[in-house]
């Protein structure tokens, strides 16, 4: 398959603006994507659901970035999981890995103890883009490590923007991915204070995403319960996709990060280097000859 290019099943992410103007919507189904990224990183089921609460909330967020903008969710927590690292794009493009995917802390009340397997600790949002001089950083504490809740600290404490953000991810008993699905509400400057009462309400009493997505509703449906009796404008539909950037030649050039000692005794070993990628855990090989032509002197 290709590294490149992970195909994510069904997955959906649509955008709109409420009638009005003042909200903007973003919903996501991404069961596929979740799934691949489970199987590829062979992750526990707490893991599993960490790391698609946060690949989704990396995708949410992304997804009102500029052409070429990049965003880093990490999650640097004390919990098993140890560090979680999320990168996405504005074209729905998603990658990420959990430094332990064995982490499966026991169960609370009967449900995925994802706060747990993060921990205390902060999460850092990494915003970038080539024609920026610098990237931006915002770190804030992480509020319970059940992602969606941090994310919306972030939101309101780093970008001073009021949001409703859910992410969720079920996880069946034979560790597949049985739903995946979240939604992102954020209240525009000109936004009226009865349609975000409305909002609220609606929020309080609409079912988690993974009740949602289970019950068969797409990113659309999403929308609709939503903004019911507030209305949308058109909407915006796009496919995310885990995608990693890694290829054979980036993986040479971080071979020659080591450092020029150690890049000399690997080569002088003779045998053949085994590489993984960390975001998508593909497996690449270097001949000797290959890591001996990586010499500054070769």
């Amino acid at each position: 398959m290709d590294a490149a290019r992970i195909t994510a099943g069904a997955c959906e992410l649509v955008r709109t603006v409420s009638a009005d103007g003042g909200l903007s919507v973003r919903a996501i189904v991404a069961t596929g994507l979740v799934a691949e990224a489970a199987r590829r990183h062979e992750t526990a089921p707490t893991a599993s659901a960490a790391l698609g609460r946060a690949l989704m909330g990396g995708v949410l967020l992304a997804a009102g970035a500029k052409q070429d903008e990049t965003l880093q969710l990490q999650f640097r927590g004390d919990g098993p999981l140890g560090q979680m690292t999320v990168i996405a794009d504005h074209l729905g493009r998603v990658r990420g890995y959990v430094s332990d995917p064995s982490a499966h802390p026991p169960s609370r009340s009967g449900k995925l103890d994802v706060g747990a397997a993060v921990g205390k600790g902060i999460l850092a949002v990494v915003r970038y883009h080539p024609s920026w001089r610098e990237p931006y950083t915002g770190i804030v504490p992480i509020v319970s490590g059940e992602v969606a809740e941090d994310l919306t600290h972030y939101l309101a404490e780093s970008e001073q923007t009021a949001s409703a953000l859910a992410v969720g991810v079920h996880v069946a008993s034979d560790r597949s991915i049985e739903a995946a699905g979240g939604y992102l509400v954020q209240a525009l400057p000109d936004a009226d204070e009865e349609v975000l009462a409305r909002l609220e309400r609606t929020v309080r009493a609409l079912p988690s995403p993974t009740e949602l997505v289970r019950a068969g509703l797409s990113a659309d449906g999403i929308v609709d319960r939503l903004l019911e009796g507030i209305g949308a404008r058109g909407r915006q539909r796009s496919r995310p996709e885990f995608h990693c950037a890694c290829d054979a030649e980036r993986i040479r050039r971080a071979v020659t990060l080591l450092g020029r000692e150690e890049t000399r005794a690997i080569a002088e070993m003779r045998e053949r280097l085994e590489v993984r990628c960390e975001f998508c855990a593909t497996g690449y090989v270097l001949e000797p000859d290959e890591v001996g032509a990586l010499l500054p002197d070769a």
